[in-house]
Formats: C-alpha cells, sequence, structure tokens
C-alpha cells in the first residue's frame, strides 16, 4: 500500500502537521485583529447575508504557516535526510511554490482591504500561473482517456510545448477560480483543501510515486488549515478572504504538479468546487450575464435552499470530498479520470434537479438581495 521509504517519513509528516498548525491556530486571532484595525471586514449589507461584521484575511496566517513550516522541515532534510528529494523537483520549484504563495497572499491581501473589480482579480491569477509556468510549473503529459491501458494504468500523452504551457495556466488559474466560488459557507473551502492536501500527501507516499518528500508539503499545508478552520468553522469569526482563497488555490495546483504530476488526483479529489466553478460558468454565460457576476446558483446554496443548515451543508459536502478522496486513492490511470467524469455528469444532474425545485440564480441582482428575506432561515446563513 505504502512505498519502503513512506515509514521513516511518518513522524515529520505529523511534525508537518502539528507544527502547522500550531502556527496557524496562533496566528489567526492576530491577524484577525489587524483586518479589524484596517477594516477589511465583510459588513451585512443588502447584497450579503452575514448578520454581524467578519474580518477577513484569514488566509494571511495559513499562507504564513504553510512557508514558514516548510522552510524549516526542508533545512532539516537538508541535515537528517528523512526524505530524498526527487530528481525531479529543482530548487527553482521551491522558489516558484513558497515565493509564489507569499506573492498570491499578498495580492489577496490587497483586493481584502480595496474589494477588486473580478477582471483586476483575474488578471492577478493570470499573473501567478505565468509566474508559476516560469519557475517549472508545467504538465508536460497528460492520461490518454483514447488509450490502451491495462489494468487501471493509462497511456501518457507528451504535450508540445505551447499547448502544455496553455494548459497548465488553465489548470492554475482555473484552480483558484474553483476554490474561490466554493469559498461560500464558513470553513467550506479550507476544509476542502483540508482534504485534498492529505490526499495528495497519502498519495505521494504509495509505491507508484514514493514522493515523501511532497508528502511533507502536502502534510504542512494541511496542518496549516486544520490550526485555520478552528477559527473559520461555523459560526466563523474570521474568513478565509482572497488571501486565502489565491494562496490555498494556487497552492494546491502546484502541488498537483509538482514532482509526479497528481493533477487527475486532484480534479477528482477536488471534484465538487471545480465541478460547481464549470456548471456555474456555463449556466452564466448561457444567461448572458458574466461568469463572475454574484448569484446563489452554486451547489452549497442549493442545499441551503432545501432546507440543511448550514453545518449540515458544509458537513455533507466534506463527506462527498472524502468520498471522491477514496476513490484516487483506490483508483489509478484512466479509473480516476472515468471516476472524475462519472461526478461531473452526476453532478449536472443533481443541480439541474434541484434549480427545478427551488430559487432561480438567474434572477436579476436586485430581486435577489430582496428575495433574501423569503430564503429558509437557514439560507441566511450563507455568505453570499
Amino acid at each position: 500500500m505504502f512505498a519502503d521509504n513512506a515509514g521513516p517519513t511518518v513522524p515529520y509528516l505529523i511534525l508537518a502537521l502539528v507544527a502547522a498548525a500550531a502556527v496557524s491556530f496562533v496566528l489567526t486571532p492576530l491577524v484577525r485583529r489587524v483586518a479589524i484595525r484596517f477594516d477589511a471586514i465583510d459588513h451585512p449589507d443588502e447584497r450579503r447575508v452575514n448578520e454581524t461584521p467578519v474580518p477577513r484575511g484569514g488566509g494571511v496566517a495559513v499562507a504564513i504557516a504553510f512557508v514558514s513550516v516548510t522552510i524549516a522541515l526542508l533545512s532539516l532534510n537538508a541535515v537528517v535526510q528523512f526524505a530524498p528529494v526527487p530528481t525531479s523537483v529543482q530548487l527553482v520549484d521551491l522558489v516558484g511554490l513558497l515565493l509564489g504563495g507569499l506573492l498570491a497572499t499578498a495580492f489577496g491581501v490587497i483586493d481584502d482591504a480595496l474589494d477588486l473589480r473580478a477582471r483586476w482579480q483575474f488578471a492577478g491569477q493570470l499573473g501567478l500561473a505565468l509566474f508559476a509556468v516560469a519557475t517549472g510549473f508545467v504538465v508536460e503529459f497528460i492520461a490518454n482517456p483514447l488509450g490502451s491501458g491495462t489494468a487501471g494504468k493509462s497511456e501518457l500523452v507528451r504535450l508540445v510545448t505551447p499547448i502544455a504551457v496553455a494548459f497548465s495556466v488553465l489548470w492554475i488559474a482555473g484552480m483558484i477560480n474553483s476554490i474561490n466560488f466554493i469559498d461560500g459557507l464558513d470553513g467550506l473551502s479550507s476544509g476542502i483543501g483540508l482534504i485534498a492536501a492529505v490526499t495528495l500527501g497519502v498519495i505521494s507516499l504509495t509505491p507508484g510515486l514514493s514522493q515523501p518528500y511532497i508528502a511533507v508539503l502536502c502534510f504542512a499545508l494541511a496542518g496549516a488549515l486544520l490550526g485555520f478552520l478552528r477559527w473559520n468553522f461555523h459560526p466563523a469569526t474570521i474568513f478565509a478572504g482572497t488571501s486565502g482563497v489565491m494562496f490555498l488555490g494556487y497552492t494546491l495546483a502546484l502541488l498537483s504538479i509538482l514532482g509526479t504530476a497528481k493533477v487527475a488526483v486532484a480534479m477528482l479529489v477536488l471534484g465538487v468546487p471545480i465541478i460547481d466553478a464549470f456548471w456555474i460558468i456555463v449556466r452564466r454565460l448561457a444567461a448572458r450575464r458574466s461568469p463572475f457576476s454574484p448569484d446563489r446558483g452554486h451547489l452549497h446554496h442549493r442545499l441551503l435552499d432545501i432546507g440543511l443548515s448550514h453545518r449540515q451543508t458544509v458537513l455533507l459536502i466534506y463527506g462527498i470530498c472524502v468520498v471522491l478522496a477514496a476513490l484516487a486513492f483506490f483508483l489509478s490511470g484512466l479509473t480516476q479520470v472515468f471516476a472524475f467524469l462519472g461526478v461531473f455528469i452526476a453532478s449536472g444532474v443533481v443541480l439541474f434537479i434541484l434549480a427545478r425545485g427551488g430559487y432561480s440564480p438567474d434572477a436579476p441582482e436586485v430581486e435577489l438581495e430582496r428575495g433574501l428575506d423569503r430564503v429558509p432561515d437557514a439560507a441566511r446563513d450563507a455568505k453570499g
């Protein structure tokens, strides 16, 4: 089930998880005070549905915890050598991961403070994706869905450079947007990110990959999210904000590429936010609206509208992500791709059924705002 070199790394994986969780847990209240001081707060208004002011920018604590613990552990590894460094991982890759994560967080802080327009957010996402590609994060191979792979294994197709670069930029920017779109309820994006990070870390320990070095990075991210989740779970005392969305989406995208690419795994584990983002964009474009225009058409909003409470909705989506994580762990190659396609189709059907039975997200924004009083009380717990 696990590679031979995984055993000696386990204590350090636990250390990465606990240390990052402790740093994030301690830093988050401090970040909250700074956010309040600079009025980086989601105030209740006619569009937002949170009934009390909640500071945003918690992603700063997550980013600092991840980067600081990662640097400390990699420095320790240079001395103790508890995890062999894969030949495919170079210093420039770590620069792209850590420095890029900090740049993503910094851009998010600016948005948390100034409420940038969607076009500027998207420009920032593209800039981050191009920075990652410049530091070597390029998906050079993908599984061939029409190949003749056997026993769940797939043939690999090498992408020519222009297509590889375009796919990588789309993957990174798309992951950031997926996390952004799913960040609608307390603890939702951070919990999903935690499940995904643990899954990527555990899969990195399997014989097929045998990369405990990458697992250390994944568990450090998981720990940072775990410490933050204590303050972010409903009822949240702080939101992740754009800083958290940008950092988490960027980091998860790069961890899925780093070493031996695990893009198919990430697609399956993060199927809920990816598929939700896809259907939301398609529906908005079909209605001749901007793909970034606000509405209540996300999966979590649909679940709230049928009567689930805030916590029930979040825990249900957690459960779905855990099931997908188990599929990613026990499936491989083409079977992961086919599983994702199955989830993709099933999600579309579920969203269609839920849409037929309740609130129409295509209503004009003014009607949406005035109609909030008519939705179930549980729906008012959502952050919009």
